[in-house]
């Protein structure tokens, strides 16, 4: 069985290079891949059948591989030796950095910065990925840690699907494509309904190891090409509504401000905020326009519903060639994505920038405990530091560039 797929993909491989073959479909293709993708008939690994010991790790057998690639979300640590950072730069982050401790001298005491505390810890064993040991339960909420698995965001079978009546569901029409680049239901020839996967699989109205998901998936777009340095231009996902609703099914306290103040999240922001973000540049510099003001390190949603008028609109945003710069529009909105990855990030509570000192860049250099700036660099090398900012030329800040809070505050 395994020679016959891996005879079908060598072909596949030689038909494209003979220019035979128009169309690359990706494994999952916006729903349930094919089963011996995952699966092993005889002599599986893993329960269920699986082909890893367990969820995580079977999704990892593809997505943990060696070298950057826009599916590979995880760095093996073979490929990290001290000083080198994960190699993965999608929107979402690389678990890699799960594996990165520091340890350095903080104000004159030993500091030690666990990478268990780098983003969302999930169980893949064959991985070498360990339950978090801070967090019995997901911070703010109930989720059992030793339950995290890949399949507890995403829906590893991909029944979701937004149809031909712009409405979510799970059973109606087929899904012919992924969600996640901003394709449309459509209707086939023969007048079948068409649907598309919704966005990175994400779970919807389903429950899965006791927690709910209540509401209807995220919408969001983003490039075809995401895994990428942002060195010359940035990576833009089009954010329209409901993620950070998404977060609050597992984290619910975190978006409660009973007997505890929390940030806003999912409230349309005020003018003030727009016209910060609007305006700032770097620090010390509060004179950009909305027209070239987006920072990919700093994202938002747009207040956008489904819809397939929407859908196309943020298409049109979700670039990689720095043509799509525009600003906060008066109905944006601050989510959880905003400041944090969704896997995880080189900086501690996996947010996007470091606020764990005062300067993100320092003397016109990322902070590296092998250049001047060691002070800030918490243990990093500098070319860590720069891999948590994607490797953004340090030119786009301020030769002594502090938190990117204040892209919407303003306060330096």
């Amino acid at each position: 069985m395994k020679l016959v797929k891996l005879s079908a993909i060598v072909m596949a491989v030689a038909l494209l290079g003979l220019g035979l073959v128009g169309t690359s479909y990706a494994f999952h293709s916006g729903g349930v891949a094919e089963c011996t993708g995952c699966h092993e008939m005889h002599g599986a690994k893993g329960a269920s059948l699986l082909q890893g010991s367990d969820i995580s790790s079977t999704c990892l057998l593809c997505h943990g591989r060696s070298g950057q690639s826009n599916y590979h979300i995880s760095t093996p640590v073979a490929d990290m030796a001290t000083g080198v950072p994960p190699v993965n730069m999608t929107p979402g982050g690389d678990f890699g950095w799960l594996r990165k401790d520091y340890i350095f001298l903080s104000h004159g005491s030993l500091t030690t910065d666990l990478g268990q505390t780098h983003g969302h810890n999930i169980i893949a064993a064959d991985a070498g990925y360990t339950v978090d040991t801070d967090n019995p339960t997901a911070p703010g909420g109930t989720f059992n840690s030793n339950n995290l698995a890949c399949n507890s965001c995403h829906d590893n079978h991909g029944k979701g699907r937004w149809t031909t009546a712009q409405t979510y569901s799970k059973n109606s029409g087929a899904i012919y494509t992924s969600g996640s680049y901003g394709a449309l239901p459509t209707t086939f020839s023969t007048g079948e309904l068409l649907s598309t996967g919704v966005y990175r699989l994400l779970r919807a109205q389903d429950t899965v190891d006791g927690v709910t998901f209540p509401n209807t998936p995220p919408v969001a777009v983003a490039p075809s090409t995401y895994n990428r340095s942002e060195y010359y231009t940035q990576t833009r996902v089009a954010y329209g509504s409901g993620m950070s609703d998404y977060c609050g099914t597992c984290h619910a306290d975190m978006h409660s401000t009973a007997g505890i103040l929390r940030h806003p999240q999912g409230v349309t922001v005020s003018g003030t905020i727009v016209g910060n973000y609007n305006s700032y540049v770097m620090s010390g510099n509060m004179n950009g326009s909305s027209a070239t003001s987006y920072l990919s390190l700093v994202p938002y949603e747009e207040g956008l519903a489904y819809s397939t008028a929407n859908v196309t609109s943020l298409k049109g945003r979700a670039q990689i060639n720095d043509s799509q710069l525009t600003g906060m529009p008066a109905t944006a909105t601050v989510m959880c994505l905003s400041c944090h990855r969704a896997h995880a990030s080189g900086f501690p509570e996996m947010t996007r920038w470091s606020n764990e000192g005062e300067f993100i860049v320092q003397a016109g250099l990322y902070p590296g405990t092998d250049n001047a700036d060691s002070n800030s660099a918490n243990g990093r090398s500098q070319a860590e530091t720069a891999a948590g900012y994607y490797n953004k030329n340090v030119t786009n800040f301020s030769a002594y560039q502090r938190s990117l809070c204040n892209k919407c505050h303003a306060k330096d």
